[in-house]
């Protein structure tokens, strides 16, 4: 199990750097964790929604996600409540009170889901969340210790030594845990170094020597551009730009309960591409294009966009030949109107759009959540005049109907359409994440906004099975394997 001194030290890296280390070995690898607070989601085969950082996992070790790598996930709705979903299903929205009334509930589906996994893998990767030193909420918790003393996983302890204080981090950690959760902490990870290993050598041993003997099972460098989803926002705050000044500008409008923002990872690694994310109006500057992401409460998050008067300024870029998308939410944000007559987020009612593009949006009781493949609707400008295959999945809560004569974005099979493209093509919007997955819808739309060719553009896919050999290549050289698998009982 890897636990961490706080959010955001890279506990779903390293764990899916294991991972894929175990899997090249040859064993029946699985990741798990009991409960994810994330706005990053995904959707398995199944139709069921789970934590987006346990499917990545999942391709690390080479498998098909299953929603028992991560049973309980809370999606944050703002004013301490959350949406639980309960094995890949919306439960029950609860505030922060209620949901710890109902945590042994919570916690049959976290043991059935550990012991269902353990029974079909050779090994378990558990990732907890935050820190299992949160001495407010020991008693309550269903994701750290609980897990550890429970299935008696031998705990790793990872801290982040680029934020500073990490001996401070980690000593303080292990002091805060009683006698039998300090007994299954058997090493530390350092995570994030940048500079001379050997520098760091003489503060090791001391470590060890302050923590009866624990050692530093590796210090693992600072890498960039893993192509491996990030689940805490933290994420954001900290990596808020990718790429090198100069080429296609793209700016992501970060609106406070963004989702899904990993859906932006292809482009992020583009070369000739500048990939920002944008809470200001007056960081947004005159962009290629601007991207409307995902949103937990599209409505709330609508007012931010119209009270912070990014309306106007995207209104002004668009009129300059600057294109516009959504995903998702926000697609919905983009049409005329947003209908809430159930109160799905809340107060029921709704809002105008945008007005960019025809459609309009009925929120409705009933969540979609489904994998999906299909192809690009040709026409004028962009996607171009040939079909182009994407595949991904759906989670939304909405249903948007286009007037007769708009123009969809993609074709789906069975006479289903999706999305909603401009006249010329400049904006458009889906409701599909995943989307830029797609090599060539990726390359067409790079393109379309000035680009260069750069011959063709991989799926994504195989940019991240090329980036979890790296990842695995880089964090087994900074590791002691063999010690580690003494602590694993391999």
């Amino acid at each position: 199990m890897i636990q961490g001194t706080s959010s955001s030290v890279g506990k779903s890296v390293l764990t899916a750097a294991l991972c894929r280390i175990f899997a090249r070995r040859g064993l029946r690898v699985a990741p798990f964790k009991a409960q994810n607070m994330a706005l990053n989601s995904f959707v398995t085969p199944g139709g069921e929604e789970m934590g987006r950082a346990q499917a990545v996992q999942a391709s690390a070790a080479g498998r098909e996600p299953e929603v028992e790598m991560n049973p309980v996930l809370l999606k944050p709705e703002g004013h301490s409540r959350s949406q639980v979903i309960l094995m890949g299903r919306p439960w029950k929205t609860l505030s922060a009170g209620d949901y710890y009334a109902c945590r042994e509930t919570l916690w049959a589906s976290v043991a059935a889901s550990f012991e269902k996994l353990a029974g079909e893998n050779d090994l378990l990767l558990v990732e907890g969340a935050g820190s299992p030193a949160e001495i407010n909420l020991k008693k309550s918790e269903i994701v750290n210790m609980r897990v550890a003393r429970t299935f008696g996983c031998p705990v790793l302890l990872a801290g982040d030594i680029d934020r500073g204080g990490v001996f401070a981090s980690l000593t303080g950690t292990l002091a805060l845990l009683d006698d039998e959760e300090r007994a299954l902490v058997k090493g530390f990870l350092i995570n994030k170094f940048r500079g001379d290993v050997k520098l760091l050598e003489p503060g090791l041993e001391m470590l060890s020597g302050l923590t009866g003997g624990r050692p530093v099972l590796g210090v693992i460098p600072w890498l960039k551009n893993l192509a491996v989803a990030q689940e805490d926002s933290v994420y954001l705050e900290e990596n808020r730009s990718s790429g090198a000044p100069g080429g296609v500008d793209i700016a992501v409008v970060k609106f406070p309960r963004i989702s899904n923002y990993d859906d932006f990872d292809p482009l992020a690694l583009e070369e000739g591409v500048s990939l920002r994310f944008v809470d200001r109006p007056e960081d947004l500057g005159k962009p290629h294009a601007v991207i409307l992401p995902g949103s937990k409460t599209t409505l709330e998050d609508l007012a931010w966009l119209r009270r912070s008067g990014f309306d106007g300024l995207l209104a002004a870029l668009a009129l300059s030949g600057a294109s516009l998308a959504g995903i998702c939410g926000g697609y919905q944000m983009l049409g005329r109107r947003i209908s809430d007559p159930l109160g799905v987020e809340g107060a029921r009612g709704g809002e105008e759009g945008l007005g960019f593009l025809p459609g309009e949006t009925l929120f409705e009781a009933s969540k979609e959540t489904t994998r999906v493949t299909g192809a690009t609707v040709p026409g004028e400008g962009f996607p171009g005049s040939r079909p182009l295959p994407v595949e991904g999945y759906e989670i939304h809560m909405g249903r948007t109907v286009l007037p007769r004569g708009a123009r969809p974005l993609l074709s789906l099979g069975g006479g289903r359409t999706d999305g909603a493209v401009s006249a010329g093509g400049r904006i458009w919007g889906t409701y599909l994440h995943g989307i830029f997955d797609s090599g060539e819808f990726r390359e067409e739309w790079l393109r379309s906004l000035g680009r260069q060719g750069t011959g063709k553009a991989l799926p994504f896919r195989e940019v991240r099975e090329q980036a979890f050999d790296r990842l695995a290549d880089e964090v087994e050289a900074a590791l002691d394997m063999k010690a580690l698998e003494r602590i694993i009982g391999l």
